[in-house]
């Protein structure tokens, strides 16, 4: 078995660090043990039971198909995606935003669009091209000079003064813009992809006293934000459904119960976070076994936004610990990608992809225990959803098209070093002897 599996990556198929592969091949795998249980309210609603399983195995197979051409394409190409990305997706948010359609009156956000028969999420691929953006800003206002060392390895010299700042200054433009068309319908989603990319700038060397002028901007805003939205009355924040719902989540984040809502009310506003507690309550050390979920029949979106709840209630804490542990592994080895990169743009790119992938998840763990209000958000490649999974999975092959051409530059300058230190062989005569190493 260890053979045919060896095997198959010989075949070329498949190109990349092995152990971002197996991370990626897991995330699958649990995907559809999961989903099988999950779906079910899903199969209820269309009648047939085989069909939503069958089709997020569809989903998961072209995301595959997705990520293998991905990583084969080179990461220097991928700068380019921007220039076209960002136009299109601020078209998209904007579409998205403003449209008004039956589409949008099943969902609770205009969060969705329709093209060509498609149903989309714009802000999925919005984060991935700010990510791009970002990427593609912070490696180029830096200059790369290379310095020979002792050893002969090749060392990258950071950005000269002043670069920064005109960095900070095109990545901030970019941020408001785009994360400000997300923040009316998926707060959670802007907060994310802000986290991400001032992380990027930290990375990136920005100078600390702009980052510390923008936490402190964003604290006060945030302060006057939450202020306003509690002191206002529900009914003005009824005209704007998305405020009310903020205003419900942080009270129930915060235990803050509202003396004229009755009891049927307020449970009512909490029984997605009270199911998914009974779910996690009854899952116990190895959990009840797959497929014997009982809390997948009253949960909501229990096929997406509380699929980790499902796999706690059927697996147990060994079950959620590996998950977590997944993604665990998955910052490491991008991190230990973003070494061997010997270019500012691929080691940017795989960080903010990796960093997104991973804080997305924890965000969504978090919400499923409890720790957090209710965000909406997906957990990656588990969670049901067709347009999350290719835009994920497209991601994956970036970060395996990086690691990549990181390994082959990093194997690369192991051949330089180690052909610096052969001995060097002098012909006297018919004798040939050592002088020592280059």
């Amino acid at each position: 078995m260890g053979k045919k599996f060896t095997d198959f990556f010989k075949l070329n198929i498949i190109k990349g660090d092995l152990g971002l592969w197996m991370i990626y091949f897991f995330l699958c795998m649990i995907s559809i043990v999961t989903m099988y249980s999950a779906s079910s309210r899903l199969s209820f609603d269309t009648g047939r039971h085989w069909v939503p399983l069958m089709s997020h195995v569809g989903y998961l197979l072209i995301g595959f198909c997705i990520t293998v051409l991905v990583s084969k394409i080179p990461c220097k190409y991928f700068k380019l995606v921007p220039i076209v990305g960002i136009p299109v997706v601020v078209v998209l948010l904007v579409y998205a935003l403003f449209l008004k359609s039956d589409l949008n009156e099943s969902h609770s956000a205009h969060r969705w669009i329709s093209l060509f028969g498609v149903n989309f999420q714009p802000s999925e691929l919005a984060k991935t091209m700010l990510i791009l953006a970002t990427a593609v800003i912070l490696s180029k206002l830096q200059k790369e000079e290379k310095v020979q060392t002792k050893k002969g390895m090749k060392n990258v010299v950071m950005a000269t003064k002043g670069g920064y700042s005109k960095a900070f200054t095109m990545i901030m433009w970019l941020a408001v813009i785009i994360c400000g068309l997300i923040v009316p319908e998926n707060f959670s989603t802007a907060m994310m992809l802000a986290l991400v990319i001032f992380i990027m700038m930290i990375i990136g060397n920005v100078p600390r006293k702009l980052l510390y002028r923008l936490v402190g901007v964003m604290a006060i805003l945030g302060a006057l934000f939450v202020t306003v939205l509690m002191v206002t009355p529900d009914e003005t924040l009824g005209k704007y459904k998305r405020a009310l719902t903020w205003k419900n989540r942080i009270q129930t984040a915060v235990g803050i119960i509202d003396e004229d809502v009755d009891s049927q009310e307020y449970k009512d506003k909490t029984w997605q976070e009270d199911m998914s507690k009974v779910a996690i309550a009854s899952s116990g050390i190895t959990g009840v076994g797959v497929g014997n979920s009982v809390s997948r029949d009253f949960l909501p979106h229990a096929e997406s936004d509380f699929i980790y709840s499902i796999i706690i209630e059927e697996m147990g804490v060994a079950g959620a610990v590996f998950v977590l542990l997944l993604f665990v592994m998955l910052i490491i080895r991008v991190g230990r990608v973003a070494q061997k990169c010997d270019r500012f743009f691929p080691a940017f790119l795989v960080i903010g992809l990796g960093l997104m992938m991973v804080i997305q998840a924890l965000v969504n763990m978090s919400v499923a225990v409890g720790l957090m209000p209710v965000t909406g958000q997906t957990l990656p490649l588990i969670s049901h959803g067709g347009t999350s999974i290719m835009i994920m999975s497209a991601n994956f092959g970036m970060i395996l098209s990086i690691s990549r051409y990181a390994s082959k530059a990093n194997g690369e300058k192991k051949a330089v070093t180690k052909e610096l230190k052969r001995p060097v062989i002098i012909e006297t005569g018919d004798v040939y002897s050592s002088v020592g190493m280059v």
